[in-house]
């Protein structure tokens, strides 16, 4: 047994040749790529050093950022499993920071929502370039190892799991990577620094594969079309230097022959069989424009049993996975050649056409502002609470700290798609809907001079079929001007679709569940009257040219203005005024040196000023200032609690009259609180102009008295009241001469002291 401490007498290892020491040293170190971006900064990826057990690691550097990216695949696949079981999770380690985790146990937990965020960044440009027939489970593991503020590692992170995926044998249609591109300033920046974003006019991140973008997702403060095009572009540009380095890095380790698998059983009779089957059905059903989307599902359901009936009873249960995979194949083909032949969509509708909207505010009776907003077969509905700073979202993150007072919530229930779903913890799903309908609206969202207000919106869906993020956006918007907000602009959102076959395609606008689940593209952009606030997009086609995402934007601009209109319909602009119950807050002012006089010892006075008068008291330092907010839904505890304030952080001055309480009686006077906090004697001669020979005669502890300041003792700084000078002073009073106190007899010579 060894102990801790205990001294171990180790054996002396033989001494190693040269050529040995280099040949271990090699394994050790890896293997390293080093590419430069345009600007001259270096990124390094590195493999064969860390994580070896993994079917792929590496290691993406850049600056003092590093991530560490681990993939692996199970070697076949699930019985009966028809899709990509892929799990991407990102995590940030404090100690890359140097910091501890926050909470009792002082550990990474479960992820924060801005590492779901990014791990959600990760699996969309992933996810559509494994092969369609790959079937596996595979996880992609990415953590922050070290950090600087210089190189924000949510735009490395894609590249690092990328490179995970380039050394190892898992069949995957890569390289694909991700940056960020920001305008600041007038000029594009790859990849800016967290100082630099502060000031960004255009904030995106893009992910690419070498030939083509696959997504896109990020904020503006309402930028055009034209200039969201060329930020694409620039982006696309920088990463193909990414991709580059990635395939030059797979031939490097000699990762090009990636493993064999067969994940799907066919039976290609069968398949041909189906197909010649109910083709021209799905086709001519799909024709017909039924609005409803259960009417729709219900008949693409009878063709398949239609058919599943022209087959025996042992074929039909032996093969009813394989036959149910095989429809939905040719469900997607016949809808899909229906709208690029036709020019129509699945519910009857042109490709540009919005389904009918209808919105209505004030719903709730009891919420501060509510909306509901219903667009075809998705409504949302809406509410917006206004709170105090004590509301504010603490953020505590292992790069990212402070406070954010603007919070949006999105929910996702089972019933809004008539489903019996569990109900859980908030899904992936909920919280990037909500982080995006977040970013559009953030930008119109007054400051808070403006608007003093912490802001919380909750987006419940109550029916799904299609852009539920986007009628989350329409809904928030119309709830915050119900609420009073004074939003600088009404914000609306649209999702753009895309079917696109042998170089014919068709944009659709405001596109279902179906179109979106069947089609090529989902881009959901949002913005105001005069440019675009937020965006994100995810490709499944191979190709997307720049001439499409034109079209798509210039389409989404015409169905934004469209969606404007309806929404200034519904209210015109925010509400003169908060409603009633909404708690009005006041902002102070004081000197920073009052800070801990309002507070008091162990938060006392703060605390006593709230209780006696309902209010809700915050305080912190801006600016060498201390800034008070006062919240209350009552107006009288307000002003009852600023003249409380007003009074501590006043200061003394003689000549001034007060209106004080006696807070104790001595025999030669009364010591009175004129102002919170301070104490003055009303002394024994200054209480009337009548002698006074006992103060207990006159005035009782908690007896309210007028006094004025009339002198501070430049030495001890003790305050001097009097009362009697606000009262008539009598006629011929003449004030008496103090009496002189007598001294006792000095002893005379000779004669010896008293020992008394």
């Amino acid at each position: 047994m060894l102990y801790i401490g205990a001294k171990v007498k180790m054996k002396k290892s033989k001494p190693l040749h040269l050529e040995e020491v280099k040949r271990k040293s090699k394994v050790m170190l890896g293997t390293k790529k080093v590419f430069k971006l345009e600007d001259g900064r270096e990124i390094e990826i590195e493999t064969g050093k860390l994580a070896k057990q993994a079917d792929g690691s590496a290691v993406v550097r850049m600056g003092d950022t590093m991530i560490l990216a681990t993939v692996c695949a199970k070697k076949e696949a699930g019985e009966n499993v028809d899709f990509m079981p892929l799990t991407v999770d990102y995590q940030e380690k404090y100690a890359a920071m140097g910091r501890f985790p926050g909470g009792f146990f002082k550990r990474e937990a479960r992820p924060s929502e801005y590492e779901i965020l990014i791990s959600r960044l990760i699996d969309r440009a992933l996810r559509p370039l494994f092969p369609d027939d790959f079937h596996a489970e595979v996880q992609v593991q990415v953590s922050l190892i070290s950090g600087d503020q210089s190189n924000p590692p949510d735009a490395l992170a894609a590249l690092a799991a990328s490179a995970a995926l380039a050394v190892s044998d898992i069949p995957f249609n890569g390289p694909v990577s991700e940056c960020r591109i920001a305008l600041i300033d007038g000029e594009f920046v790859i990849n800016p620094d967290y100082a630099q974003m502060e000031r960004a006019e255009l904030d995106l991140v893009v992910a690419a594969t070498y030939d083509n973008i696959m997504m896109v997702e990020g904020e503006m403060k309402e930028v055009s079309e034209d200039v969201m095009l060329e930020a694409l572009k620039k982006a696309h540009a920088s990463i193909r230097l990414h991709c580059q380095a990635l395939n030059e890095l797979t031939e490097m380790v000699g990762k090009t022959q990636k493993r064999e698998y067969c994940h799907e059983e066919n039976d290609l009779e069968l398949k041909a069989k189906l197909h010649e089957a109910v083709y021209q059905k799905c086709y001519d059903f799909a024709k017909k424009g039924i609005k409803s989307k259960s009417e729709r599902g219900e008949g693409f359901e009878a063709i398949k049993q239609e058919f599943i009936a022209t087959l025996s009873e042992e074929e039909a249960t032996e093969k009813a996975f394989m036959i149910g995979r095989y429809f939905h194949d040719v469900e997607k083909e016949a809808m899909r050649d229906m709208v690029l032949q036709e020019r129509v969509r699945l519910d009857g509708r042109q490709l540009n056409e919005i389904r009918p909207i209808w919105a209505e505010v004030s719903y709730l009776p009891t919420p501060h502002g509510s909306a509901i907003f219903t667009r075809g077969e998705t409504q949302s509905l809406t509410t917006c609470t206004l709170g105090t700073k004590l509301d504010e979202q603490i953020i505590d993150g292992a790069m990212v700290e402070g406070k954010n007072n603007f919070i949006l919530h999105y929910n996702f229930p089972g019933f809004s798609t008539g489903e019996v779903k569990r109900s859980g913890s908030t899904s992936r799903r909920e919280i990037g809907h909500g982080n995006l309908a977040m970013r559009a609206l953030k930008q119109v969202i007054p400051s808070e001079e403006e608007c003093p207000y912490t802001i919380r919106l909750v987006s419940d869906i109550l029916e799904s079929n299609g852009s539920s993020s986007m009628a989350t956006v329409c809904a928030g918007c119309l709830a915050l001007m119900d609420a009073g907000v004074k939003i600088t602009k009404p914000v609306s959102g649209i999702a753009m679709g895309l079917i696109e076959k042998n170089g014919n395609w068709a944009v659709l606008s405001d596109i279902l569940g179906d179109e979106d689940h069947l089609g090529d593209m989902d881009f959901k952009v949002t913005g105001t009257r005069d440019g675009i606030t937020a965006c994100q997009m995810d490709i499944k086609c191979d190709g997307l040219s720049y001439d499409i995402l034109a079209k798509a934007l210039a389409q989404a601009n015409e169905g934004r203005m469209h969606i404007l209109n309806i929404i200034e319909d519904t209210i015109p602009a925010p509400r003169e005024d908060y409603k009633p119950n909404v708690p009005r807050v006041i902002k102070m002012v004081v000197a920073k040196e009052f800070i801990g006089a309002i507070i008091g010892p162990q938060g006392k006075i703060i605390q006593e000023i709230q209780k006696d008068t309902n209010t809700i008291i915050t305080i912190e330092e801006v600016n060498e200032q201390g800034v008070v907010e006062i919240s209350s839904v009552n107006k009288e505890g307000i002003d009852a609690a600023i003249k409380r304030i007003k009074g501590i952080v006043a200061v003394p001055e003689i000549g001034e009259v007060y209106e004080g309480t006696v807070k104790n009686i001595q025999p030669f006077g009364a010591f009175v609180e004129f102002l919170p906090g301070k104490d003055g004697l009303l002394h024994v001669s200054e209480i009337s102009w009548n002698r006074v020979d006992n103060v207990e005669d006159v005035l009782k502890v908690g007896d309210h008295v007028n006094v004025k300041l009339v002198d501070v003792d430049k030495k001890t700084g003790k305050f001097k009241l009097s009362h009697r000078v606000l009262t008539p002073k009598p006629e011929g009073y003449v004030e008496p001469k103090p009496q002189r106190p007598s001294k006792p007899h000095a002893p005379r010579p000779n004669q010896p002291k008293s020992n008394d």
